[in-house]
């Protein structure tokens, strides 16, 4: 797990080390084992490691093939790379090192662009390839690894943060579709756009090639789809089908490792079970860790009385985390200052703390994000699939933070405009491959909603402690069957009837059938005190008044009466606002 940029120039002019040196500060988070950089004329890699498989130098990037005249910057982990090796052994090709970044070099010479369709794992990488003066920059298909980059006339330039990206000249103004998706979608702006005009990502399951005449052609290579397998498959062959691929799933990332390993433990079903595989598969002295924070009113702030509950059963290594409001308010704005983009959900600040604490104890954890989506885990699927009518109004009625009407309230003159969030949704829900509408709900929540909400918040505020996060719920394999499973199986028992029924006589009955939570922040939902004063502080200062993307009126009003504003999933419309221009103030204007 690593922070990768690099550039490809087109003006004919070298890259610089400068260059490079700039992007690589802003990534040093990501990797502070070691750091290398190479430079070849018109392109140029930096790379800043953190060191989880083959820890000796020979796993040092960027990784150069004279041999093969290929360079490769890599971010991520290979989980199938031990099998890619001996496959390309057997077709002649050697080794240098015991790394899986070697094995994707190797691949992309013997299969080219297609490389990335036997890649097992979660990655973003790029290669020079010096014979044919092309360079590749491939994404895996769940999108865990980020890949941002910048097109101009001059130059391609990427990196893993946008970050990094703002230390080049590029157009920082607002993308008035993001800012609208920005606000819709509880902070999701889904690729290739982002907040910013000048930075766009690449698309999850998407490979791109470039070369020095400013030709790029972009590819999708894997696209799920959200249909019953073909013949009959019983309810226990369903459940048992996942309890293989799920055990699978948890052991190959436990095992794809040169260093220790532990599990997030929230407490909550997920991250439970997965504790319970791995103690199934022959694992012993699990390594857990788990945090709380302070409750307000009638909302709990921790989980502990169910995580206490898992740790006694597998008798863990764990370590319990308490934090309170006091404590969270100064941390924040280092957590807004390791946001890629402005990432509202309430739990990224605490996956930021948390991540601080374990990284002194491990450099891998696993963790249980992308489980509520591939099994229907939230309250809002059953509702949804209740409704009838028009398909889009049916979702945003129960996901959309604000309907177009309000964000034509919230944002000035400039900004409002057409309903961009309800054709993007138009054009998800209608690609083909998916039986019903419900079905067409858990495939755009999984493979593009979570890529840049959930899945986003947990790679950035673990990676800025040098912490590699792998999850996996969001195995290709297990995605693709969990789409597969019909709706009404997996809505069962309020949610998640298949993961409930593999746990049964695996974890406490009071962990399987409690309510369903979540990472819990009160003091960033129910806004008060000086968390109140706090942002309204930010969004009544001169920078917010001069970046003049709210209505004023609107603002005041929310200010006034923040608990009147919460979102369709229980969010505060204040917070929204509040981290949208303080991530600018941090990010951008500094």
């Amino acid at each position: 797990m690593c922070g990768i940029c690099g550039q490809l120039r087109f003006d004919r002019r070298k890259v610089s080390s400068e260059t490079l040196n700039k992007m690589m500060l802003k990534l040093a988070r990501r990797g502070p084992d070691s750091n290398g950089q190479w430079i070849n004329g018109k392109i140029g890699f930096g790379h800043q490691r953190l060191s989880v498989i083959d820890l000796s130098s020979l796993g040092s990037q960027p990784m150069i093939d004279d041999k093969l005249k290929l360079s490769l910057v890599f971010n991520g982990t290979i989980y199938n790379y031990k099998s890619l090796r001996d496959q390309l052994t057997s077709k002649g090709y050697t080794f240098f090192s015991q790394s899986d970044t070697e094995v994707i070099l190797k691949a992309y010479h013997f299969w080219g662009e297609n490389c990335v369709k036997y890649l097992d794992g979660m990655f973003a990488f790029a290669i020079w390839d010096s014979s044919s003066h092309q360079l590749f920059v491939a994404r895996d298909r769940m999108g865990i690894k980020p890949l941002y980059f910048n097109t101009t006339s001059e130059a391609f330039t990427f990196a893993s943060n946008s970050q990094a990206l703002m230390t080049q000249s590029l157009d920082k103004t607002i993308n008035p579709i993001a800012l609208q998706q920005q606000l819709s979608l509880h902070g999701v702006v889904p690729a290739p756009n982002t907040i910013i005009n000048g930075i766009q990502k690449l698309k999850p399951g998407t490979y791109v090639t470039i070369d020095s005449e400013r030709n790029i052609q972009e590819n999708t290579y894997w696209r799920p789809n959200a249909k019953r397998p073909v013949g009959n498959v019983s309810e226990e062959e369903y459940i048992e089908r996942t309890h293989e691929l799920l055990t699978a799933a948890v052991t190959k990332r436990m095992n794809a490792s040169d260093v220790p390993i532990g599990v997030l433990l929230s407490g909550g079903l997920d991250s439970s079970l997965i504790v319970a595989l791995l103690k199934e598969a022959g694992h012993e002295r699990i390594r857990t860790f788990s945090i709380g924070f302070e409750d307000i009113d009638d909302e709990a702030g921790s989980e502990f009385e169910y995580s206490d509950q898992i740790v006694s059963r597998f008798d863990t290594e764990h370590k319990k985390y308490k934090v309170s409001n006091q404590e969270v308010l100064p941390r924040l704005s280092e957590a807004v200052m390791n946001m890629a983009e402005p990432m509202v959900g309430q739990d990224a600040v605490a996956f930021y703390l948390l991540s601080e604490q374990v990284s002194k104890h491990t450099k891998v954890v696993l963790s249980g994000q992308g489980a509520d989506e591939a099994f229907a885990g939230y309250f809002w699927y059953p509702r949804m699939a209740n409704e009838d009518g028009d398909e889009i109004e049916r979702f945003s009625k129960h996901y959309v933070d604000r309907p177009h009407e309000e964000y034509l309230q919230t944002v000035a003159n400039r900004y409002r405009g057409e309903n961009h969030t309800r054709s993007w949704l138009n054009k998800e829900f209608s690609k083909p491959g998916a039986d019903s509408f419900i079905d067409k709900v858990f495939r755009t929540d999984m493979t593009r909603l979570i890529v840049d909400d959930p899945v986003k918040r947990v790679d950035n505020m673990t990676m800025a402690w040098g912490l590699e996060a792998r999850v996996p719920f969001m195995d290709t394999e297990l995605v693709e069957w969990a789409l597969s499973i019909p709706p009404s199986l997996k809505m069962k028992e309020e949610g998640k009837h298949p993961l409930k029924n593999i746990a049964r006589g695996l974890l406490p009955e009071s962990v399987i059938d409690r309510k369903k939570g979540y990472f819990p922040m009160p003091a960033l939902k129910y806004i008060q005190g000086e968390f109140l004063e706090f942002m309204s502080d930010i969004l009544l200062s001169d920078a917010c008044l001069n970046r003049g993307v709210f209505d004023r009126s609107y603002v005041n009003e929310v200010i006034d009466s923040p608990r009147q504003y919460m979102t369709a999933l229980n969010g505060s419309r204040l917070w929204h606002l509040a981290l949208l221009e303080y991530w600018f103030q941090i990010n951008v204007d500094a």
